[in-house]
């Protein structure tokens, strides 16, 4: 990810998960404005998904929709990704679909408010 960092802290996990989400059937997504340059991203996979390595591909995979995509974000934004059950099977082509038609919802596509 060339201009964005990972998320980390638990405090800003939970500050974006009081916001309104967007979802269907396969991700949510949270976001919200930070104060920085940069988009800061975080990937959640829940234990009921399965065993590390399963969660671990998913999140691999996520992180990669969201680097090919990188530059269509608008910067400064905290984005939040959570994975639904329906993602442990999806191809990766609807993933992406699916990502950026929620990041588009959100408002953080570029040229896209």
């Amino acid at each position: 990810m060339k201009f964005s960092s990972s998320l980390k802290l638990n405090h800003i996990f939970r500050r974006l998960y009081h916001t309104s989400g967007q979802a269907d059937g396969l991700l949510v997504l949270y976001a919200r404005k930070n104060r920085t340059n940069g988009n800061r991203v975080g990937i959640t996979v829940s234990k009921k998904l399965g065993k590390a390595h399963i969660r671990n591909r998913i999140r691999r995979r996520i992180r990669e929709v969201y680097r090919l995509n990188e530059a269509r974000f608008q910067p400064g934004w905290d984005i939040v990704v959570v994975a639904r059950s329906k993602a442990l099977d999806a191809p990766f082509d609807k993933l992406t679909a699916s990502y950026l038609s929620l990041a588009k919802k959100a408002g953080i596509l570029c040229g896209e408010e």
